[in-house]
């Protein structure tokens, strides 16, 4: 797995948020930044930028050193991006979404589904019977699906996800 822009991008949003992007380019190959400076540059309340790299910490994806300033005596946060970490964490990433998708693929192989014609919801045939297979939302007769397709395209992401991690 090659460490690209794009890869740091999709791992800092799926763990921390899109909000996250501007604050990690300004830290990225930079070590100790100021949180003052970094919400100075991104024009936010130092509070909302705290945030943001208290996400970006609880994903173990910034480190950081504190400092007593000595002229007002309070503490000072230095922030680090831990750039190595991102590749670790996609990997992580992908099996988990391995592990959810092969779960819906077991409980679709599994299931006869139901849907109501007006696309009002989705049943499985136990809760299908509770509703005497009629729609909750509109009391249309449900139709059973035919899910080979979600079944397919399921194994296709699975072996996908399979491949890139490979």
């Amino acid at each position: 797995m090659k460490l690209s822009n794009k890869l740091v991008e999709e791992v800092v949003t799926s763990v921390a948020g899109a909000d996250v992007l501007p604050l990690v380019k300004l830290l990225k190959n930079k070590k100790n930044v100021s949180e003052f400076k970094l919400a100075e540059s991104l024009e936010l309340e130092i509070n909302v930028t705290r945030n943001m790299l208290y996400r970006l910490y609880h994903a173990n994806l910034v480190s950081f050193i504190r400092r007593k300033d000595k002229k007002k005596g309070w503490y000072i946060y230095y922030w680090t991006f831990k750039l190595k970490q991102i590749k670790h964490l996609a990997v992580t990433l992908k099996k988990e979404r391995i592990e959810r998708l092969s779960d819906r693929l077991f409980r679709e192989k599994e299931s006869s589904f139901f849907v109501c014609p007006n696309t009002c919801m989705r049943l499985d045939f136990e809760k299908a019977v509770g509703f005497e297979f009629k729609c909750p939302e509109c009391d249309t007769l449900m139709e059973q699906e035919s899910n080979e397709e979600k079944i397919k395209q399921l194994e296709e992401q699975i072996k996908e996800l399979q491949k890139e991690l490979a």
